[in-house]
């Protein structure tokens, strides 16, 4: 495989699944925003299972004062229902939501919980709403907020946030993962080991299906599209690193499914 198609992957990787501190601890936070605890750190249920460990060490490390895990059943679910179980026998996962799985997972393995479960949302917009209407509910009011997600997904669930709160809120990224890939031969390669990580046709399907979302045009998320999510500027070398790997893998991006779209009530 080209290693230009590598890099272009990458440059996709890097700019989808931003990470604003170096590590979840106390000392980075204040190294970087002057505080030492946000006031509320959420995992997404979409992430590989390495989104588990990454909210555990968050806890452990007393990054946040309150814990949520963001997740009913989507696209992602049946990947980590399956991965979970064959992993961790004991943990049962069947027709449990993500939030539920991630709950026993960080319980069996760290010994640790999640304040708060939300367990009804199916896509990345209904993640923040239900999320905000979970905040709601408990009386929980924030200033600062970490997000973690998918790392495919990151950008979008920032943009996706930013859209309902206002200007002062600092939401700070932290993807679940930093992935990277070479070329090996006729086949692309991971550079390390992640935990539950995607296979390399799946990851390459999540990032390409992300900049056509992202874009702020007619068929995107952004104001001048659906109006999902705030605008979210892409630079040019995205745009030209996503052009050159449509010709490689053509242009079937990873569509919407709508049976994980958000359910519209008729008044």
């Amino acid at each position: 495989m080209d290693s230009n198609v590598a890099e272009n992957i990458n440059i996709l990787a890097k700019f989808l699944g931003t990470r604003d501190i170096d590590a979840l601890n106390q000392e980075e936070l204040f190294k970087r925003y002057g505080i030492h605890q946000v006031d509320v750190m959420v995992l997404f249920g979409g992430s590989i299972l390495e989104g588990g460990d990454v909210l555990a060490s968050g806890i452990k490390n007393f990054i946040a004062k309150k814990y949520f895990i963001v997740g009913g059943a989507g696209h992602t679910t049946d990947t980590l229902r399956q991965v979970v179980h064959l992993e961790y026998p004991d943990i049962e996962t069947t027709d449990l939501s993500e939030a539920e799985i991630f709950q026993k997972y960080i319980k069996h393995v760290y010994g640790c919980k999640a304040d708060y479960l939300e367990t009804k949302s199916t896509n990345c917009g209904n993640n923040i709403t239900y999320l905000l209407d979970l905040l709601k509910e408990n009386n929980i009011s924030f200033n600062s907020i970490i997000l973690s997600q998918d790392a495919s997904m990151q950008r979008r669930m920032a943009a996706g946030l930013k859209k309902y709160v206002n200007d002062n809120v600092t939401i700070i990224n932290y993807a679940t993962y930093c992935a990277s890939v070479i070329s090996c031969g006729e086949e692309l390669c991971y550079t390390e080991n992640i935990h539950g990580m995607w296979t390399i046709e799946r990851y390459v399907n999540l990032l390409m299906g992300e900049i056509p979302r992202l874009s702020d045009d007619a068929n995107g998320y952004g104001p001048n599209g659906k109006n999902y999510i705030a605008h979210v500027d892409i630079p040019e070398k995205v745009k030209v690193a996503f052009d050159e790997l449509k010709l490689v893998f053509g242009s079937e991006t990873r569509e919407a499914n709508p049976l994980y779209a958000s359910k519209v009530i008729k008044k």
